[in-house]
């Protein structure tokens, strides 16, 4: 089994920066890209940010493009996402999610099969 872990979600006023982890622990199955959700309120969960592990290459939803960017350590077991220029239409709740296979598309939910629990982005006007 492979467990995602999130951390880093807070409160920031617009116009600020944070920075979210992943951390993907686990050796059953090997995981192949990472990725990142965000969910808000009434809203469907969509797909933010991914990194292919082998390679690095990313990807990114246009909605975050040039202010976010997603990176991963020398492990690939530890994944970042910072996020700049936060606006109020950031706030959701984040949740990472681990591949175990590489496939097209990786923004979308069906690729990840083991995600983590969340952390909460508040970002106030």
């Amino acid at each position: 089994q492979v467990q995602v872990t999130e951390s880093g979600g807070d409160s920031v006023q617009a116009g600020g920066s944070l920075r979210l982890f992943c951390i993907v622990s686990g050796t059953e199955d090997r995981v192949r890209g990472v990725g990142w959700f965000r969910q808000a309120p009434g809203k469907e969960r969509e797909g933010v940010a991914a990194i292919w592990s082998i390679g690095g290459t990313t990807f990114y939803a246009d909605s975050v493009k040039g202010r976010f960017t997603i990176s991963q350590d020398a492990t690939g077991n530890t994944v970042s996402l910072q996020m700049n220029s936060l606006n109020p239409e950031d706030t959701a709740m984040y949740y990472c999610a681990a591949a175990s296979r590489a496939k097209s598309r990786p923004l979308l939910e069906s690729v990840y099969n083991y995600w983590g629990r969340g952390t909460q982005v508040t970002v106030s006007s």
